[in-house]
């Protein structure tokens, strides 16, 4: 921790070196991050760049005291991610919109016994757009609005996705036993 704390303190004098350090530090999880919400690795990595470009930007404005760093720069690089998806959603898939027939959604989350590598495995044998709103909602905390409102999309497509994750993660857990 005493080494974040220095190469911390180097971002803040906007020292390359320590920017680099934090970067490659923290790249293999934000890259697993953004592979949640793109297929293609230039629009991961644009994201990640996006992010850690707001990072490194802001730095002086987090606050030990409201939280760990980590969390500060992972939600800022998801931020990014999200910003870069709703920015080119018309171009990566068209999400099908879907009248909300279904009721209310189960709050039951099918990953609460699993552990990350597993959870991570599982998510990329869902659809691209599926597996963007399973991972908001059960991994990031996301509300059903929230989401709608991050990808421009109704509620109704929202419940109707995690609706099919949790169908989808049914089977594939089935066919484990």
């Amino acid at each position: 921790m005493d080494t974040l704390y220095h190469t911390l303190a180097g971002c803040k004098r906007q020292e390359r070196q320590s920017q680099e350090k934090l970067y490659r530090q923290f790249y293999p999880v934000l890259f697993a991050l953004c592979r949640n919400f793109f297929e293609d690795k230039h629009d991961i990595v644009t994201a990640i760049n996006n992010g850690m470009l707001k990072v490194f930007a802001n730095i002086d404005r987090y606050d030990p005291a409201k939280g760990e760093f980590f969390n500060w720069m992972y939600t800022t690089v998801r931020n990014a991610a999200l910003t870069l998806l709703r920015d080119r959603k018309t171009h990566a898939f068209e999400y099908v919109e879907i009248e909300d027939k279904m009721g209310l959604i189960s709050q039951e989350n099918p990953f609460e016994q699993l552990s990350g590598t597993d959870i991570h495995v599982y998510l990329m044998q869902l659809p691209i757009a599926t597996r963007r709103i399973c991972s908001l909602y059960y991994m990031d905390g996301f509300s059903v609005k929230e989401i709608a409102g991050s990808l421009a999309i109704s509620e109704g497509t929202v419940k109707w996705h995690l609706s099919e994750s949790r169908n989808r993660l049914k089977v594939i857990f089935e066919n484990l036993l």
